[in-house]
């Protein structure tokens, strides 16, 4: 027996909300510095890891702001901790210029955003998906970053442990990108220990020195930027270019081993919807009604009840949704954008419908990537998810109504 491999009896399961297994997987994957301030709806995060923090030996501080939060974990894990903090949209945006610094500085650390309606103070208790920008391009200059996306709490676990896992290889800050709806709801999921870290990874990706403090090495760390001995070169053009190639270049270089990209019902498909968060779980059902497929959730076949005959649509198609090749694309690792196996996936239908939840931003990185197909926003604003018969109307209108 591999005493490294965890074993089936090494499993558990629980009920939980998704920000409390958030909080729970960072303390599985060592995490043992948290440094937040309140927000909804985030809270929870705080809550739990306010107690946990410091019976796993870690520390856990609630700061004045998000300023201070984002800028404590970075200090934090250049002391030798793993370190997170989660906040919610007006908290994410003071966090932009502590998050270029952790970019510069090539800083492990984890962002937890649990996104609601804005701008502004916005929507405190909806959801949304507005944010999906300002997780790429948030703070200023050019820099490379991850964010995951999960759809479920049982990725909301999973993928706050390869936050922690793609942080240390790549020497970066990654964000976890969740919302409202997966922050909040309530799944049964499964636990299970993770394999020991042995350090060997963690510098493969790194430009500059990555030394903890207080571990001999003499290097500085600073925003301006720097050499691999840390050395100031922002007066040296050269040298200047090259840094921020090589900070680019060491997650754009490695998007297939960093991208997540899953698909569904895709073999015959010749409509696709691709989608990522929450709203994935709509359209995840969606395909289901279309194709017929029952699970415990859909007991049977629902029926279009809008007056197709009206909009042009002969009344002889006016039946169920099983007659539609619906696949979906469900994009977990949402930057760096995974183009290349969107291509694959999406080589052999002809449209592909893009909703979320905000007005319509991911849609553009979809429609460049697949320029010779028909790529349809559906943006939702407001904090309603969509429904998954809102979804296979609008895929009967776009190919039926034509």
């Amino acid at each position: 027996m591999d005493p490294e491999k965890p074993q089936k009896k090494d499993k558990k399961t629980a009920v939980l909300q998704g920000n409390e297994a958030c909080a729970k997987a960072a303390i599985q994957a060592g995490c043992r510095f948290f440094a937040g301030y309140p927000i909804t709806p985030s809270t929870e995060i705080i809550e739990m890891l306010s107690g946990e923090m410091q019976k796993a030996g870690g520390v856990f501080i609630q700061m004045e702001d998000e300023i201070g939060s984002a800028c404590s974990i970075i200090g934090a894990r250049w002391g030798g901790k793993r370190s997170m903090t989660a906040t919610s949209g007006p908290g994410y945006t003071l966090m932009q210029e502590a998050i270029g610094f952790a970019a510069v500085t090539e800083t492990p650390t984890v962002i937890v955003n649990v996104q609601r309606g804005g701008p502004s103070t916005g929507q405190p208790t909806m959801s949304s998906q507005q944010d999906i920008y300002q997780a790429r391009y948030g703070s200023h200059g050019d820099y490379e970053i991850i964010v995951l996306c999960p759809s479920s709490v049982q990725e909301m676990y999973d993928f706050t442990t390869r936050a922690f896992e793609l942080s240390e290889k790549f020497r970066t800050p990654v964000i976890l990108l969740s919302d409202e709806v997966v922050g909040h709801m309530r799944e049964k999921i499964t636990m299970k220990p993770l394999p020991k870290d042995t350090g060997e990874q963690t510098r493969v990706y790194a430009s500059s020195p990555t030394e903890d403090f207080f571990q001999g090495a003499n290097s500085m760390v600073e925003g301006q930027l720097h050499d691999e001995l840390g050395r100031r070169i922002g007066h040296i053009a050269p040298k200047s270019g090259e840094f921020i190639n090589k900070i680019c270049s060491k997650i754009t270089d490695n998007i297939k081993e960093i991208a997540d990209v899953e698909a569904f019902c895709m073999e015959d498909a010749e409509v696709a919807i691709l989608a990522y968060g929450s709203v994935a779980r709509s359209a995840m059902n969606a395909i289901k009604l279309a194709r017929g497929i029952k699970d415990d959730r859909i007991k049977a076949k629902f029926r279009i009840v809008k007056d197709l005959f009206v909009r042009g649509v002969p009344a002889t198609i006016q039946t169920d949704y099983s007659h539609l090749k619906v696949g979906l694309i469900k994009v977990n690792t949402v930057w760096p954008f995974p183009e290349e196996k969107i291509q694959e996936l999406a080589r052999n239908v002809d449209m592909v419908i893009v909703p979320e939840m905000n007005i319509g931003k991911y849609c553009r990185e979809v429609k460049r990537a697949l320029w010779d197909k028909t790529v349809i926003s559906m943006p939702k604003c407001g904090g309603e998810i969509h429904s998954p018969n809102e979804l296979l109307d609008r895929i009967l209108e776009e190919v039926w109504c034509k």
